[in-house]
């Protein structure tokens, strides 16, 4: 980002309060050595924690239990060419404590595609970065509401 480029940097608390304004949001993870971008509904635990709520026998569970991952989610106004993005990345573990589980199963996401035998999968926020796209704004000079 250059200084007035339009681009504006979000911190952390900020980040995490837009994250907690929406519902779905994307997870990036390795599958076969590549990387694999999979949509998700999620939601924010208490510390911040980004929770998702899927089969276990998902092969999403397989790949992310104990790996480093990140997570995107943004919100974006297409027609006044603004909005946000925000990721999270950091290690993703599959929710095995009962109580918690339970916990989790009140207050957590609810799944779109409600399975058998759902597990929660948390991704530790140790790093969160995001920017703001301020609309009309360039360092170039362009007009982008025209």
């Amino acid at each position: 980002m250059y200084p007035n480029d339009g681009f504006r940097e979000v911190g952390r608390q900020e980040c995490l309060r837009l994250m907690a304004e929406v519902s779905v949001g994307r997870i990036v993870y390795t599958r076969r050595a590549l990387p694999a971008v999979l949509p998700v509904n999620f939601s924010l635990d208490d510390d911040g924690a980004v929770v998702l709520r899927t089969s276990a026998a998902s092969d999403l569970v397989r790949a992310v239990d104990g790996a480093v991952v990140a997570f995107e989610a943004d919100d974006v106004d297409a027609a006044r060419h603004s909005g946000w993005s925000v990721v999270v990345t950091g290690t993703a573990t599959v929710v095995t404590d009962p109580a918690e589980h339970e916990r989790l199963a009140r207050t957590g996401p609810v799944s779109w595609v409600p399975a058998p035998r759902e597990v929660f999968v948390r991704i530790e926020p140790e790093l969160v970065t995001g920017r703001e796209l301020i609309g009309g704004r360039t360092l170039y000079g362009v007009n982008l509401t025209a």
